[in-house]
């Protein structure tokens, strides 16, 4: 089950569920962090064995490499999400959901780039003032398609910016793009650029793996039961704001 992070509510229903289940059919219990399982279906699916990983969704958008026992934050966004920074441009002007998909759509009309604020801090990004100064330029009568087109070149430079910084300082010789925004193909292509240029194979997880999905869930889980991990049904809460540098990953041997 699928403890956090994430929205209360949601993470609520799913773990009400999972206990009921859990203790009808006498079954362990595994909590997994939502953040791990989407690196883990990544590496998975792809291969990549010790890999810098990109992971960006509605919820995440982090820069992390395993070390120690755990995955470690090499960048993040110091703010909202860009995964997030989407999704709040699109319900400003009533785009449908998931709204990734469909500002691709509208940015790859045009190529003409309005200035925007590009914010990276170190190996960290900043995506707030973007959001704010993309819905301005759109009330001032800016086209849609330009404003999209501009926001997700913006976005996605800033990202790939602090990803090379950090694949510099890593070293690794291979680069994991996974997430519900690793479907965008504008920043599948920045990212294969920095891989390229830092002699490291690249790696995105594919489609129906890149948003949410039940297998992330179910094969973290599976990792850690095999680890020897279980979480007693009493103890199985939910926890909204828990990162994943904060969750022991004894499955995974840290490389020499």
């Amino acid at each position: 089950m699928a403890l956090g992070p994430g929205l209360g509510p949601c993470l609520r229903v799913g773990a009400t569920v999972a206990r009921a289940l859990a203790s009808y059919y006498r079954m362990p219990l595994v909590g997994v962090n939502h953040a791990i399982g989407h690196i883990e279906i990544g590496t998975l699916t792809t291969g990549a064995k010790d890999p810098l990983v990109v992971l960006v969704s509605g919820g995440h958008t982090a820069i992390v490499a395993f070390s120690g026992g755990r995955w470690r934050i090499f960048g993040e966004t110091e703010d909202i999400t860009i995964g997030n920074l989407y999704d709040m441009f699109a319900r400003e002007i009533e785009l449908p959901s998931p709204a990734g998909p469909e500002i691709e759509r509208l940015a790859a009309k045009t190529s003409a780039f309005l200035h925007l604020p590009y914010v990276v801090k170190g190996n960290d990004v900043s995506y707030s003032g973007l959001l704010t100064a993309a819905l301005s330029k759109l009330r001032s009568r800016a086209s849609l398609e330009e404003v999209c087109y501009s926001m997700q070149e913006v976005s996605c430079s800033m990202l790939a910016e602090a990803v090379e910084r950090s694949l510099a300082y890593t070293a690794k010789k291979e680069l994991l793009l996974t997430g519900g925004v690793a479907a965008n193909k504008i920043l599948q292509e920045k990212l294969a650029e920095v891989a390229r240029l830092h002699d490291a194979r690249f790696y995105v997880v594919q489609e129906p793996y890149t948003g949410d999905n039940g297998p992330q869930i179910a094969w973290t889980g599976i990792l850690a039961l095999g680890a020897g991990l279980a979480t007693p049904i009493a103890l199985a809460r939910v926890r909204p704001k828990w990162r994943l540098e904060d969750v022991d990953i004894p499955w995974r041997n840290t490389p020499a």
